[in-house]
């Protein structure tokens, strides 16, 4: 049994043995049982991070630790189809995270929201949830961190960056060109239909994203970080300070909260590492989803270059 399936059950009992108690008006006289148990529903699965690199929560949700590091954010001048918003800059992740391995699918959602909530989630039960609004996104993570007692958040643009290039310096994780055996992109009939054609010789319907873990993932085990569909990331949107930062999340300017990767929709371009966009955080948009991370505690903090 992996760490973290034997934290969340750990976790889960000791919440519902602390809520016995408490019933029962013991566990308030009896000040070192109380710090013990508080000591353990607040400081849930984490505890066995360290160790794992890869972990499963109880609903399935794959996460793999990515390591804290320093990277050149943003797109050199001479890269193709660069954006005026993608000014490279040093940034610096001082603390390890875990990373989704994939975008929230269907049935995780089903599973976290219930049906009233799914009524335009369409897709088979391993496709990217789509039509999911900022906020929509902040709803799935208080009642999955109430299922789960872990602390998920949507990934920080610098964090989202910093994973989907894993080390690479290219526009994507491969290198400086995309074709549709790399990732599901320009799948749609009536504008961008480049893949079109291939992705019906592979069985893939046009018009709609591909199931999770078609394409092959990154150097850190994460799939779709190019294409299928552009997933929400916490911060609002706003210009770079061209300077070097630590653990940057913009909060106070812009109205709008950044997306990141592409999707199926628009063209291959559109899914290169640095590529920045937006939306209003109560769109619901057909080609958007989202992954999640989980926060490791201050004493897990080691820094080093990704290899």
């Amino acid at each position: 049994m992996d760490a973290l399936n034997h934290n969340l059950r750990f976790s889960i009992a000791i919440r519902r043995w602390f809520h016995v108690q408490t019933r029962r008006r013991e566990t308030l006289f009896d000040p070192i049982r109380l710090i013990l148990v508080i000591s353990f529903v607040f400081y849930p699965a984490v505890m066995g991070y360290a160790q794992e690199k890869k972990a499963v929560n109880s609903l399935g949700m794959e996460f793999v630790l990515i390591p804290a590091g320093t990277f050149i954010m943003g797109s050199p001048i001479d890269e193709v189809h660069r954006g005026d918003s993608e000014v490279p800059h040093p940034v610096t992740i001082t603390r390890p995270f875990y990373m989704q391995t994939t975008e929230v699918t269907v049935d995780q959602w089903r599973a976290v929201m219930g049906r009233r909530f799914f009524a335009r989630k369409k897709g088979t039960g391993d496709m990217p949830v789509v039509k999911v609004s900022w906020h929509d996104c902040k709803k799935f993570i208080r009642k999955l961190k109430l299922m789960t007692g872990d602390l998920y958040a949507l990934p920080t643009e610098a964090q989202w960056e910093y994973a989907a290039r894993a080390g690479s310096t290219t526009a994507y994780f491969w290198g400086g060109q995309i074709d549709c055996t790399r990732a599901m992109f320009a799948n749609n009939a009536t504008k961008y239909n480049a893949c079109v054609s291939a992705n019906r010789s592979s069985r893939l319907d046009p018009d709609g994203p591909a199931p999770v873990k078609r394409y092959a993932p990154n150097a850190w085990g994460l799939f779709d970080m190019h294409g299928n569909v552009w997933e929400w990331c916490e911060d609002l949107y706003a210009r770079y300070d061209v300077v070097s930062v630590v653990d940057p999340c913009e909060t106070e300017s812009g109205k709008d909260r950044v997306r990141r990767g592409g999707s199926w929709f628009g063209p291959g371009y559109s899914c290169r590492s640095a590529n920045r966009a937006f939306g209003h955080p109560m769109s619901r948009l057909q080609n958007t989803g989202f992954r999640l991370v989980i926060e490791l505690p201050d004493r897990q903090n080691e820094t080093f270059q990704p290899q």
